[in-house]
């Protein structure tokens, strides 16, 4: 799918935490091409100073033509996103990757996001047709609930899980999974590997397929830099910008 440079207009930055902010940009040829699971390359500052663009999957697309991305403030990078406003300009380069596969769906799908992991689930679930089951996870309540909201927005059968319990089940998103296996064709998750781990491993022994979204540190989203590179299963390296961000949890090397 080809790729575009834009300098988008920024129409909001909403801070849905602390940390965690909803950036919405006006960037209708990128909007057009992209796929859930796909993500773009955001170059955060105006000037040279951070060099590299930061990757940043894309969370939703608005039929007017904008994107929104989801992100948290964890660096200088971030923290220069977190200062736009509406009306500023952002330069785009994307959309990048292969995304989401669910040509063979034919049941209800799961999608389960751990954290930051959410973002590009909410796109995923926009496009689908029919009922989807969401299972989404988080450190505590403040960090969930703005998430969750997305979801119920669209009519997902939203279930919650929180590590200090103060939302949903005092516990872990696979924990959650069991109950519904027998009713979806396809699970799409993406979040920290030991979760993916254990939702791919559910999903071999009930002998349905399972989609990760792999998250590294990425300079360049083309497949140039090499820094994105993962161990596949036949011994060679992938790379997560061209090959994947989405895999087929049987292509990966875990120990299932």
């Amino acid at each position: 799918m080809p790729q575009s440079q834009q300098q988008s207009r920024i129409l909001a930055n909403d801070p849905l935490t602390a940390e965690v902010f909803r950036l919405t940009v006006y960037s209708p040829e990128i909007a057009v091409a992209a796929a859930p699971g796909q993500f773009v390359m955001v170059q955060v500052s105006s000037s040279l100073d951070p060099l590299l663009r930061r990757p940043f999957s894309i969370h939703s697309r608005g039929a007017d033509g904008s994107i929104s991305l989801l992100f948290k403030v964890v660096g200088r990078g971030t923290a220069l996103l977190a200062k736009a406003r509406p009306g500023d300009k952002i330069d785009l380069l994307g959309p990048f990757g292969r995304g989401f596969d669910l040509s063979a769906a034919e049941k209800p799908v799961c999608l389960i996001g751990g954290g930051m992991g959410i973002a590009p689930l909410l796109f995923l679930a926009q496009e689908l047709p029919g009922r989807k089951h969401a299972l989404l996870g988080a450190r505590n309540r403040d960090e969930l609930a703005p998430l969750a909201k997305f979801f119920a927005d669209i009519g997902c059968a939203v279930q919650l899980a929180t590590d200090d319990g103060s939302l949903g089940h005092h516990g872990f998103i696979p924990d959650l999974l069991d109950e519904v296996l027998p009713d979806v064709s396809q699970v799409c998750t993406c979040g920290p590997s030991p979760m993916m781990r254990g939702v791919a491993r559910k999903c071999r022994a009930a002998e349905v397929s399972c989609q990760v979204s792999l998250e590294t540190h990425m300079a360049c989203g083309m497949g140039a830099c090499l820094g994105c590179a993962v161990p596949g299963r036949d011994g060679s390296y992938v790379h997560v910008c061209k090959e994947g961000p989405v895999f087929n949890s049987e292509e990966l090397p875990w120990e299932l």
